[in-house]
């Protein structure tokens, strides 16, 4: 029988777009205001992309470009990319391939989108590890990228949602791990569907005879829904279990652990787990008071900018979770 090899982390990259939308920016369009925002969400400020400048692929390909360079391969080396998204450039096809062209890649390598919302990175990380892990290919491109700002409902009805989000990239290159001390060790996948309407974008929905007038008729329904307070109630429940999952299957306690990163989804959240698992601040990483809630590009952009600011190591234990829409929710165990 043949035996399975790890994967591991050769580089990572981040990019995020030069607009800087900090809360005062908010105040008169959603009659809301800096104290109130920072007081439920932790957000300082985020980042809105430009039309014409940034889309959900280039910047995407920005991050990637960073990965690749980092873990010292040529964009025709990937064998493989996976990008998660729910703000993709076109309604088809998915933004993995135009990301493809936007590296000029020419090898005709596969390219494969996953629709997973906040969990989106982790599970394209666990779907990559697994094609590195049965041999199938060597080198595989994850990509998280997202643009959030041009779906919000930017007015006091809409605020409760507007003020989380933001636009962003990140990215990981995954090769054979040839060292214990680099090496992917597990990754944990879970979804409980009853709660899809309780955190969803509702329209355009397939499912109607005329959906282009129903949407002109109900264009509320293209904004984000959610049910703040039932996906609080859920995230401190989900994300402490599913990291516990992960250090189970490693025989680990918590107390083993170099850095967590937790997709940034709202900063009480993150405080609570981190109390909830007896880590330090020191072993926490938190940028959404800069960047707010960037879906499946938040644990790849958070986890980029800790490598950078050298609070990552090689050798590190780091667990990354994340919760979110469907529900879904996710985690992976590493040393980096």
């Amino acid at each position: 029988m043949a035996t399975l090899r790890h994967s591991f982390i050769a580089g990572v990259g981040h990019y995020v777009p030069s607009r800087v939308v900090k809360n005062a920016e908010l105040e008169p369009m959603m009659n809301t205001s800096d104290a109130w925002i920072q007081e439920r969400t932790g957000i300082k400020e985020r980042r809105w992309f430009e039309e014409g400048t940034d889309t959900t692929a280039n910047m995407g390909a920005n991050a990637a470009r960073k990965a690749l360079e980092m873990a010292g391969v040529e964009a025709n080396d990937v064998q493989l990319i996976v990008f998660a998204t729910l703000s993709p450039d076109y309604f088809f096809p998915g933004s993995g391939v135009l990301m493809q062209r936007e590296l000029g890649m020419t090898n005709n390598c596969p390219a494969l989108d996953v629709r997973n919302q906040c969990s989106g990175f982790v599970y394209a990380l666990s779907v990559a590890d697994q094609f590195i892990r049965t041999g199938m290919y060597d080198t595989v491109l994850v990509v998280g990228s997202e643009i959030h700002s041009s779906g919000l409902d930017k007015s006091p009805e809409g605020r409760g949602v507007a003020v989380i989000f933001g636009d962003g990239a990140g990215a990981m290159v995954l090769r054979p791990s040839t060292s214990d001390n680099q090496l992917i060790m597990s990754t944990h996948l879970h979804a409980q569907g009853e709660f899809a309407e309780e955190l969803i974008v509702k329209e355009p929905s397939s499912n109607r005879n005329n959906r282009v007038e129903y949407i002109v008729a109900n264009q509320a329904e293209l904004y984000p829904y959610m049910n703040g307070q039932n996906v609080f109630k859920h995230a401190v429940v989900r994300f402490p279990q599913v990291i516990k999952e992960a250090l189970d299957q490693n025989g680990m306690q918590a107390s083993d652990i170099d850095m967590l990163i937790p997709h940034q989804a709202n900063l009480r959240i993150t405080q609570y787990v981190q109390q909830k698992m007896g880590l330090s601040d020191d072993k926490v990483f938190s940028n959404i008071q800069r960047y707010g809630n960037t879906t499946a590009a938040s644990v790849p952009l958070a986890f980029s900018e800790a490598v950078q600011e050298g609070k990552i190591k090689r050798g590190d234990l780091v667990c990354l979770a994340a919760f979110g829409s469907g529900f879904t929710w996710a985690s992976a165990l590493l040393k980096f």
